[in-house]
């Protein structure tokens, strides 16, 4: 009578042991999902705040207006890092000068934008935009259109203007 006793608390002790690494493995799956749907999330917020950026990028770079030159270059300035920061903010002056001097004004606005590329702290957006232009005065009869790739650099700072190439 002994070893009827023994049996049903042997089991009892192998069906708990069994439970608890059932739950413990179920835990850790569950864990591991939530963990890659986090990283996910984040890895898609990136995305969408790069494509955020370059669109305010190109809209920056392409609404100048002679009567705030020098506050809209500042604000291309801003928004770029590294060579491309030092080389326009070398340009900037001559540009506000003709600017002012044609009284040119233009507004523009993307009309669409995609992520071409993710590469680490580095992204390539592609955008489409229409550009509006009046100069001294005048409406010019048809906006230009301009495909471009602006390159971001993630810094500290978050993601920042390295690079544009117009696209054929």
């Amino acid at each position: 009578m002994a070893d009827a006793v023994v049996a049903p608390e042997r089991i009892d002790r192998r069906a708990a042991a069994g439970a608890i690494l059932a739950v413990a493995a179920l835990a850790g799956a569950v864990g591991w999902l939530g963990y890659r749907d986090h990283q996910i999330q984040q890895a898609q917020q990136q995305r969408e705040s790069y494509v955020q950026v370059a669109r305010q990028a190109a809209i920056n770079l392409t609404t100048i207006s002679y009567a705030q030159a020098d506050a809209d270059v500042q604000r291309i300035i801003d928004s770029t890092t590294g060579a491309f920061r030092d080389d326009f903010g070398q340009r900037s002056r001559p540009f506000v000068d003709v600017v002012k001097q044609a009284q040119s004004a233009s507004e523009g606005t993307v009309t669409e934008a995609g992520l071409e590329s993710v590469d680490g702290d580095q992204a390539d957006v592609l955008l489409a935009v229409s550009v509006r232009t009046t100069i001294a005065g005048e409406v010019q009869p048809e906006p230009r259109r301009w495909r471009m790739r602006i390159s971001l650099q993630d810094t500290g700072e978050g993601p920042k203007v390295s690079n544009i190439a117009f696209v054929q």
